[in-house]
């Protein structure tokens, strides 16, 4: 966390962008911020995701924990799967 507000306190610098200009793009208080860029844990993830946004970083955002990357997920779930298909029941026309 404290890395990723590292680099979000970069990247308003390098916009040339004050905190206060940022805090009301994003939609938050200047010490909400101050917390983000601080990487405090107990600062909600939508103010990170709000700051982000505000900078124009939030491209990558909605492939944090995507299932199609998840490779862990996808090798247990495959361990999981049956080894060979079995045959549907057999229905019987009685009636």
């Amino acid at each position: 966390m404290a890395r990723l507000g590292a680099h979000i306190a970069t990247a308003r610098l390098r916009r040339g962008m004050t905190q206060a200009e940022v805090a009301q793009k994003a939609g938050i208080t200047r010490p909400t911020l101050v917390a983000v860029e601080q990487g405090r844990t107990g600062t909600g993830i939508g103010a990170y995701v709000a700051v982000l946004w505000a900078l124009g970083l939030d491209h990558d955002v909605e492939d944090v924990a995507a299932p199609e990357r998840d490779a862990e997920g996808i090798a247990l779930e495959s361990a999981r799967l049956p080894e060979r298909a079995r045959r549907p029941a057999r229905l019987d026309d009685d009636f």
